[in-house]
């Protein structure tokens, strides 16, 4: 697989190794919850397209943040939401299914994609069709021992786990393997619901510290 055209990972992905998922009542809520996250290290942040008015928030929040922080895309389905998104100026895109036009228009882009699958095959025709880490989703049916027995007849592949990682077990997918993780529910807890935001940044600096000790040890 070494000669399929790949967008690399971000310089920011690869340091930080952490994914944060925002679904929100609508996009308008956005922006402090970005900044929270940005406080506690986790700068990368996928803004997805079952919250009400996430791509035409997004070109807003890019100016708003600059380089502080890379936002992508997620939850897309079809290579008009994928060209929307880009459009609007995605930095990458998550997709929850194994969508090889969507990761094509990424790649042709020069953006870097993250297809979702779960089986060795959706898997394996994701990374195939250029994807820089596939997204393995929902994680937690197969536990991070999966990445490994992934790397036996897939060795070049790189995953991202999706959907039931929390910062407890963050550090063992780390430690098995994976690019990096992805959290949603356990990282952002009650932060749209008028949660405190600075609890918000201290969970973010703490699976940031999980993930950190687990990528040097």
């Amino acid at each position: 697989m070494t000669d399929v055209a790949r967008v690399p990972a971000s310089a920011t992905l690869t340091r930080t190794r952490v994914v944060a998922v925002l679904r929100a009542r609508n996009a308008d809520e956005y922006a402090p919850v970005v900044d929270a996250l940005r406080a506690g290290g986790v700068l990368s942040i996928e803004l997805t397209l079952s919250t009400p008015g996430a791509i035409e928030h997004l070109p807003a929040l890019l100016r708003r943040f600059g380089d502080a922080v890379e936002l992508g895309v997620g939850t897309v389905t079809d290579v008009d939401q994928a060209a929307a998104a880009l459009d609007a100026g995605a930095q990458f895109l998550v997709t929850p299914i194994t969508a090889d036009a969507v990761t094509r228009l990424a790649v042709e882009r020069g953006v870097a994609v993250f297809p979702g699958g779960l089986t060795p095959s959706e898997l394996f025709a994701g990374w195939s069709a250029g994807a820089t880490a596939v997204k393995v989703f929902p994680a937690n049916t197969v536990g991070s021992g999966y990445v490994s027995a992934l790397r036996g007849p897939f060795p070049e592949i790189e995953v991202i786990p999706s959907g039931g990682v929390s910062i407890a077990n963050a550090a063992e997918w780390i430690r098995a393997g994976a690019m990096a993780v992805s959290l949603g529910g356990p990282l952002l807890g009650d932060a749209f619901a008028g949660g405190d935001l600075a609890a918000l940044t201290a969970r973010a600096a703490e699976v940031r510290r999980v993930v950190d000790e687990a990528a040097a040890a």
